[in-house]
């Protein structure tokens, strides 16, 4: 009887093990981001301004028919070879005309100017889905082939991205030395809806569930401005741009980003990007010896996510543009 007992709290233990083991690496799968290993770098940078221009006739010839005329491709540019060229990169859901604005001032200092849709943006259909066929890929192919082309349009190249734009600019300091300065503004890499320690199992899990379109104003729906702005988000689309984050951070825990400067603005008030994890981002690059510094916004200016686009009814670019070119210049 004695025996029997031992043998099966032998075999429960073994059970339990066996359980516990299964938890563990069913844990460890899914708080581990999957497939970002093959989100890297290909630069073939132009050699002039002619080159350049011809990379932006490519640029505007993928882009998809149907396109909003204010989200087309934005060239801004003194007909040569200038001192400096500013790369904008839009946020999600939006399109070149929320950097417009800005763009033209950084124009009228002199800098060549590029704003190009980021892929899927910028149709004049807003309800349309095709935004939900973004990919972390492509992406990093934008944020590629905007550098290679910016070679020929300035002896220094800017990189300045909001939200899902800022992403990308992360992407390209981490992984392109001709890239003199980085400006990333609220990245996202995390949202305040998903806790922290759940975004990665978020990333993972999503692309193996139907996509879903979600209202980012359930209460004015397509009346929600800016007016050539998706009113949804796409769950696919965001798992991406999360996904393009991850790699970002883990490219961060082993190299020093290849960006000569970064400067990485927070917004304190932001209502959607998780900062904690912008901060560690951060972290990792300054302990890797990175030249990068911080900017936050004046907590009191309750600035909303999008702090760029001046057709957004809460806009305070008043305030917002003339730090954020002071950041460039200084």
């Amino acid at each position: 009887m004695a025996q029997q007992k031992l043998i099966n709290g032998i075999r429960r233990w073994r059970v339990g093990l066996i359980v516990l083991m299964i938890v563990l690496v069913t844990v460890a799968v899914t708080l581990t981001p999957w497939n970002i290993s093959n989100l890297s770098s290909h630069p073939i940078p132009v050699q002039s301004y002619a080159e350049a221009l011809h990379g932006i006739d490519n640029l505007r010839a993928q882009e998809l028919a149907g396109m909003n005329p204010a989200c087309q491709l934005q060239l801004m540019t003194h007909d040569k070879k200038v001192d400096r060229v500013i790369i904008l990169v839009h946020g999600y859901a939006n399109c070149p005309q929320q950097f417009n604005e800005l763009g033209q001032q950084f124009y009228d200092l002199g800098d060549n100017v590029l704003i190009a849709p980021l892929p899927h943006h910028g149709l004049a259909d807003r309800m349309t889905e095709e935004h939900g066929l973004l990919k972390a890929e492509e992406l990093t192919a934008y944020a590629d082939e905007t550098i290679d082309i910016a070679q020929g349009l300035g002896n220094q190249v800017v990189m300045m991205g909001i939200s899902a734009g800022a992403v990308t600019t992360a992407w390209a300091a981490q992984n392109r030395n001709d890239l003199d300065l980085a400006v990333i503004i609220s990245p996202a890499f995390g949202f305040k809806q998903i806790p922290t320690p759940l975004t990665a199992a978020v990333t993972n899990i999503s692309p193996f569930l139907p996509d879903s379109f979600v209202w980012f104003d359930p209460v004015l729906q397509t009346n929600v401005t800016p007016s050539y702005a998706y009113p949804r988000y796409s769950k696919h689309a965001l798992a991406q741009i999360l996904r393009l984050g991850f790699a970002i951070q883990t490219d961060a825990n082993r190299s020093k980003p290849a960006a000569h400067k970064i400067v990485m603005v927070l917004n304190p008030t932001d209502e959607s990007v998780n900062n904690i994890l912008v901060m560690s981002v951060v972290n990792k690059w300054q302990a890797r010896g990175a030249n990068v510094t911080t900017f936050e916004f004046d907590e009191n200016l309750h600035l909303h996510h999008d702090l760029i686009d001046p057709n957004q009814p809460y806009q305070q670019v008043d305030m917002v543009y003339p730090r954020l070119i002071a950041i460039v210049n200084r």
